[in-house]
């Protein structure tokens, strides 16, 4: 691993220490967990943008899907 350091506000670190302590966390652990989740979050929204502009480009047509509505299993 490589050793960074940040500024942040003193509340920030606090709140950071007071969180990660609960878990059983060091700080660095829970900023690793959070660094890594905010990346994920980052990528999924891209991904969604990406999907959404794709479908603009190329709408669904009518009917398009038409042929897997007896492939569906709905329950009753």
């Amino acid at each position: 691993m490589k050793t960074v350091q940040m500024t942040l506000e003193p509340e920030l670190v606090a709140t950071v220490d007071r969180v990660a302590r609960k878990q059983g966390l060091t700080r660095s652990a829970f900023t690793r967990q959070a660094l890594t989740h905010e990346l994920e979050r980052l990528r999924t929204r891209e991904l969604e943008r990406r999907h959404r502009d794709g479908y603009r480009k190329k709408p669904v047509g009518r009917n398009e899907f038409d042929a897997w509505t007896a492939e569906q299993a709905w329950p009753e």
